[in-house]
């Protein structure tokens, strides 16, 4: 058997292994492709999977979860002009529709709950992992452990329906269930030449987690309806680099 042979027939056991997972659903069809192929390469397929349970947090020095909560909003509209509504379980009431609106999340897209304990969230979330006319739900939760997050990531599987834990502040343990997990903190914007002002929304997003990806690090940008990548970085790396375009989506 030649080598190329090899790597072929080794491909095709990783993706059925991620089929049998229930990692992009059954035909592999459901990937959402974020337009970067560096990170898109770094994702399994190609992009990020769809039904299934992924973790976004907050780094420790973000104490209200701004950059989760843009990022979370970002690729929750994505998903719903494609495959429906989004519900968001908040636990407070500061959640800030103009904001969301911003990253493409509009009312006729959105579906907002209020719940107080994490037991409650957790509840709603695995009820609407069930509603097939969901494209997504989002959970605002603290403490969860192996057995929660792994019934999530089970009623992901079985309804079709992509979930989201959002996890804010120091005192969290990570969902070890779920597919993916991404760590953001805010980056500072560059005003575009010749203009004053604020720039774009920028995210230093890091890949911790992937299961059947490599993990990594990115600057990202918001623009346009979608990503840009500002700059990558090897995975693993120590500490974020100076801003500098190395890759820009056509």
């Amino acid at each position: 058997m030649t080598s190329v042979s090899k790597a072929a027939l080794l491909d095709e056991l990783r993706r059925r292994i991620r089929r049998i997972e229930g990692i992009g659903g059954a035909d592999g069809s459901r990937i959402l492709p974020f337009g970067i192929p560096a990170l898109d390469q770094a994702l399994p397929d190609g992009g990020l999977p769809l039904s299934c349970l992924h973790e976004l947090a907050s780094g420790e020095e973000d104490r209200f979860g701004g950059a989760a909560t843009g990022f979370a909003a970002a690729l929750l509209a994505r998903i719903a002009a494609r495959h429906g509504p989004t519900v968001w379980i908040t636990r407070g009431r500061d959640l800030y529709a103009p904001g969301l609106t911003a990253f493409g999340l509009t009312p006729e897209r959105l579906i907002v709950v209020r719940a107080e304990r994490d037991p409650d969230v957790l509840w709603a979330m695995e009820e609407v992992l069930g509603c097939p006319r969901i494209g997504t739900v989002l959970g605002e939760a603290g403490s969860l452990d192996l057995t929660a997050s792994r019934r999530l990531q089970l009623a992901a599987e079985a309804g079709g329906v992509t979930g989201f834990l959002l996890r804010i502040g120091r005192n969290r343990t990570p969902a070890g269930a779920a597919v993916t997990r991404w760590l953001l903190t805010s980056a500072s914007s560059v005003p575009a030449a010749n203009e004053l002002g604020v720039g774009r929304t920028r995210w230093h997003a890091r890949l911790q987690r992937c299961r059947g990806g490599t993990p990594g690090e990115w600057l990202l940008e918001w623009h346009d309806n979608g990503f840009d990548a500002v700059e990558m970085v090897m995975p693993f790396a120590s500490g974020w680099p100076t801003p500098a375009v190395l890759e820009r989506r056509a």
